[in-house]
């Protein structure tokens, strides 16, 4: 009949699942840089990589590596591309992706934060008022954020430099992530409120972590014991 699927498909489709490589997905910059020597201790077997690297896709010991942007690893985790993944919490926070949040590896720590010019009046995130525009490119962190504190804030998106905002007039305030602060201060911008607290996360697909349970389970295991070691938690 026109438009079934063949007998047996969906046990077929099934047994490929659990058959081919175990795919991790990873962020490509400083939080593979940082992965690595993690991964390194839980035994993964990893081929030659650094956040530099130019290959998207690597085969080694039974896994296949995935390098890719880190707003892209819940995209590939999600839709079953890559059964697990390690991406900053920053990220979870923006896209709220469906999928299975297992771990805080304890690495890459940063603060998404609102900074203001060092020569702003405003000192309080509160007297930012209707009339005042934020820049970001984190716009539904944003959008939450502000509702929460009863803001009514005109948002701008944007991709990277957004540091530049404020020192070209685009918006009086910005909200971004920092991890030392360095790069606020040398932009002559502060920080007046704290929005979130983002560290390296290890997640899943929900249905491929229960079909491939006997065969991921125990790299899990062996990940997040060495995420505990140096003090990350479950």
């Amino acid at each position: 009949m026109t438009g079934e699927a063949p007998p047996g498909g969906a046990n077929a489709r099934t047994a490929h699942l659990r058959t081919r490589p175990l795919t991790l997905a990873l962020p490509k910059g400083r939080l593979l840089d940082e992965a690595l020597p993690l991964l390194g201790r839980a035994g993964f077997p990893l081929p030659p990589l650094n956040g530099s690297d130019r290959r998207l896709l690597v085969e080694e010991g039974g896994w296949r590596y995935l390098l890719v942007r880190p707003s892209d690893v819940p995209t590939y985790v999600e839709y079953g591309a890559a059964d697990v993944g390690l991406v900053g919490k920053d990220v979870l926070l923006e896209q709220e992706p469906s999928v299975a949040e297992l771990a805080d590896l304890g690495f890459g720590a940063c603060r998404l934060v609102v900074a203001v010019p060092g020569s702003s009046a405003i000192q309080e995130v509160d007297e930012l008022d209707f009339h005042s525009r934020v820049a970001t490119k984190y716009p539904r962190v944003a959008e939450r954020f502000f509702q929460e504190q009863g803001l009514s804030i005109e948002l701008v998106t944007l991709k990277g430099s957004i540091e530049l905002a404020p020192a070209m007039g685009l918006a009086e305030a910005i909200l971004d992530l920092t991890q030392t602060g360095r790069t606020l201060e040398e932009n002559r911008l502060r920080v007046i409120a704290e929005v979130a607290r983002s560290s390296a996360r290890l997640i899943a697909n929900p249905v491929r972590l229960r079909l491939r349970e006997e065969a991921l389970a125990p790299w899990l295991d062996r990940l997040l014991a060495a995420a505990n070691e140096g003090g990350g938690t479950p």
